[in-house]
């Protein structure tokens, strides 16, 4: 791989490795900040994605740990949709090896600003935790999404994080703090699932991807805690942001 690594690039990548960790761990979207940073600085495509995928499990499993542990994520539907979001990561990714993914796109960039919308326009979105508890309704509900977003995550991957977030408020009325745990156990499975990919490929440059996921780690940490702290007044603003964001970088991408 002709790639050279300089002190330099190692520092810059770990800034924007933190700063990813951290608005991730609030409100989904850091591959948004993670992915082309690592590209800027000179990765081929193929690494970047792996490599990226390597350091964002570090934050990913911070993330998901630190919810855990201050009882933010409800265990119960985990064990539902978990073994489904694996599922779909694993189909995702061996799709996303033989199957052009500009089709999505278009269809993707409708949803997330369509997301943005409704959350700037329902004024009291996710603001409370209404979650009545389960059903097997919502529980059929939740595994379908599960697999849904983990192939997404796998065969294309912007917004998952927000996704989730959106969809589990949106089916069990959890507020944004519950919501942003649940999802971070999602998504660490799905990162996993793709890293493993990635690394079976021989697609991580791992001198790379050590240093930015120890700084992830500290970003996620960060993160989470003014998540858990702030709750929906710091959450959902950001959510905004990254969705309006996503849908810019996707119209950017399709123009």
């Amino acid at each position: 791989m002709d790639f050279k690594i300089t002190v330099l690039k190692v520092l810059f990548l770990c800034f924007t490795g933190f700063t990813a960790a951290a608005v991730d761990a609030i409100a989904g979207g850091g591959g948004l900040i993670n992915l082309p940073a690592i590209m800027a600085a000179g990765v081929p495509p193929h690494f970047a994605l792996g490599t990226n995928k390597f350091s964002s499990s570090f934050g990913a499993i911070t993330s998901a740990y630190t919810f855990i542990r201050s009882e933010k994520v409800f265990i119960p539907l985990m064990k539902y949709t978990v073994p489904c979001t694996l599922a779909g990561s694993v189909i995702g990714v061996l799709t996303a090896l033989r199957i052009d993914q500009s089709f999505l796109q278009m269809i993707i960039l409708v949803l997330v600003f369509a997301i943005a919308i409704y959350t700037i326009v329902k004024k009291d979105f996710g603001n409370e935790d209404k979650f009545n508890g389960l059903t097997r309704g919502n529980i059929v509900q939740g595994c379908i999404f599960a697999f849904s977003l983990g192939f997404y995550d796998g065969f294309f991957g912007p917004g998952t994080g927000s996704f989730l977030i959106f969809l589990f408020i949106k089916i069990y009325g959890f507020d944004f703090t519950i919501a942003a745990g649940n999802s971070k156990v999602l998504n660490f499975v799905s990162n996993v699932t793709s890293l493993v990919m990635f690394a079976v490929n021989g697609k991580i440059y791992y001198m790379l991807g050590i240093p930015i996921g120890l700084a992830m780690v500290a970003g996620a940490r960060t993160g989470s805690k003014i998540a858990i702290k702030k709750g929906a007044k710091v959450i959902k603003p950001i959510f905004v942001a990254i969705a309006l964001v996503l849908t810019l970088k996707l119209l950017f991408d399709i123009i």
